[in-house]
């Protein structure tokens, strides 16, 4: 440190002037005591760093460890080399170690042996099933409007987009309601049937009481919803994602997270009928015409006119 540097560089030439013209008048000059000379004229042999100040920390404690309390930890710690400082010390105590917790964490911190977090295993994902043609599976949400989107006559009041993605083209289909519920999710799908031009096998939610009551606060139920009725109707399987687990809905869910930074952040809605408008426009202009990575930048529009075309 300079403040260090700065003292040896004194005491340097405090010894120099003593030596030349005699400890006392050095002592005059330099404005302090003989007994400060002395002391460091013994100490200096010719190099600067001999004039360093040594560390004042004392060699030893009142209350240090005792060689038992050592040998009892050392041993302990060989047995448990992963156990954190909690349970290090709790096994130590039962043991008869009286010392705090932190006098503990101390010492083990000034030997080096403290324990070491194994990392935690890393989640490899599963890779996710590819489809092969348009209407193999489709994913199916809801998202609720943001309220700051709402103003004038629409303010107060709760709107919902329900949105369907095919997973081979991710063809989007989307429309708004009003509630969210079995009935809506029913006649959603009814509109989604008719809008999207292949046949849909299979159609994949998440355990929302719009899509089954499998998780309601109330037991649960065999029962099929008005949504599940419909799907049985058609011919086409329900697939429940696990619960908890949204990723399984990664791509509808994706495009959620798509439709707050590209249209709810910009975009203000005076009533049901004017959200309705503006969020099928978006939709058709927005969405199913922008190109995207995964479809080697193309529409999803077009991959889905592209395969229809090869039949």
């Amino acid at each position: 440190m300079a403040t260090i540097t700065q003292d040896m560089r004194y005491r340097l030439s405090l010894i120099h002037y003593a030596e030349k013209y005699g400890v006392t008048k050095a002592a005059v000059k330099y404005k302090t005591n003989r007994q400060y000379i002395y002391r460091w004229k013994r100490r200096f042999d010719g190099s600067l760093e001999s004039l360093r100040d040594h560390s004042r920390r004392p060699h030893h404690h009142p209350n240090q460890h005792t060689p038992e309390e050592i040998k009892l930890i050392l041993n302990m710690r060989k047995r448990n080399p992963d156990a954190g400082l909690v349970i290090f010390w709790v096994k130590l105590m039962q043991r008869g170690y009286t010392r705090s917790i932190t006098g503990l964490y101390r010492f083990l911190r000034k030997q080096g042996i403290m324990a070491v977090k194994p990392a935690n295993p890393k989640y490899v994902a599963k890779p996710y099933e590819q489809m092969q043609y348009p209407g193999q599976r489709i994913q199916i949400d809801v998202k609720f409007v943001p309220s700051v989107c709402l103003v004038n006559e629409a303010k107060g009041q709760k709107f919902y987009q329900y949105t369907a993605i095919d997973e081979y083209s991710r063809w989007r289909f989307v429309e708004a309601f009003e509630e969210h519920s079995s009935y809506s999710s029913a006649l959603f799908l009814e509109h989604l049937i008719k809008a999207f031009p292949c046949p849909i096998e299979c159609v994949q939610t998440d355990n929302g009481q719009e899509f089954t009551k499998r998780f309601c606060s109330y037991g649960g139920s065999e029962k099929p919803t008005i949504f599940q009725v419909r799907l049985s109707e058609y011919g086409i399987r329900h697939k429940l994602i696990r619960p908890f687990t949204p990723r399984h809905n990664g791509k509808v869910e994706r495009s959620h997270r798509k439709d707050n930074e590209r249209f709810y952040a910009t975009h203000t809605f005076y009533s049901f009928e004017d959200f309705s408008k503006q969020l099928t426009l978006y939709n058709r202009r927005d969405y199913n015409n922008f190109p995207m990575h995964p479809l080697n930048w193309k529409t999803p529009k077009q991959v889905l006119m592209d395969y229809l075309a090869s039949m």
